[in-house]
């Protein structure tokens, strides 16, 4: 079967995923309710993914491919940025990828657990671009240095796997939360971002400008 074929089997799969994800969790999806939603048998299905959690960790990996392609377009058309204005673009850069931060914080343990390990190499290979990318950013546009780049990057990226728990709250949560009389202020995903990269950039940057 030709490559271009194959990508395209792939693709279809892991879209009825993305799909199904929207409106169902994560345990109550699986391969042949996913092979119910497109053209592509179950048995076929496993001819390109051996488990869910490998096309969901797909799934994953091409949410971060987007994301790295936002990334990649702000370091090449901004020779200059203040902190605010970085911090503004990083976060409408995340707030489109609600999927992602949905299976990190979600899933992200199981889809590797349950997966070949040649399927997880692919996914850390994307991933290790997100942090080369994040790494660029920081050095173009604050001037960090080597030894820095590295502590901000590993506290932004643990960052992003609380968003969507803390702004993704049910019914049920909510209730739970005001019967409990638990002081709890409600963030949308986009103040919570801009609110932790302000804390996690603001005391380095400025020791860098």
């Amino acid at each position: 079967m030709e490559k271009r074929l194959i990508d395209d089997r792939k693709e279809e799969v892991i879209n009825a995923c993305e799909k199904l994800y929207e409106s169902l969790d994560f345990k109550d999806i699986n391969i042949k309710l996913i092979s119910s939603e497109i053209s592509v048998g179950r048995t076929s299905i496993y001819n390109y993914f051996q488990t869910k959690e490998e096309i969901f960790l797909a799934l994953l990996e091409r949410e971060y491919l987007k994301w790295n392609e936002d990334l990649s377009t702000l370091l090449l058309k901004n020779e200059k940025l203040s902190k605010e204005d970085f911090i503004d673009k990083i976060t409408e850069s995340l707030i489109k990828r609600k999927t992602l931060l949905k299976l990190i914080s979600m899933n992200m343990f199981e889809m590797e657990d349950n997966s070949r390990v040649e399927s997880i190499i692919n996914f850390k290979l994307v991933f290790k671009e997100t942090i080369s990318l994040l790494e660029q950013c920081l050095c173009k546009f604050f001037n960090v240095k080597d030894s820095e780049e590295e502590e901000i990057t590993f506290t932004i990226l643990p960052f992003l796997v609380g968003i969507y728990p803390y702004t993704s709250l049910t019914d049920k949560m909510k209730e739970a939360i005001h019967k409990s009389k638990l002081e709890y202020k409600f963030y949308t995903d986009k103040e919570m971002i801009k609110m932790g990269l302000e804390k996690i950039l603001g005391g380095i940057i400025e020791r860098n400008i």
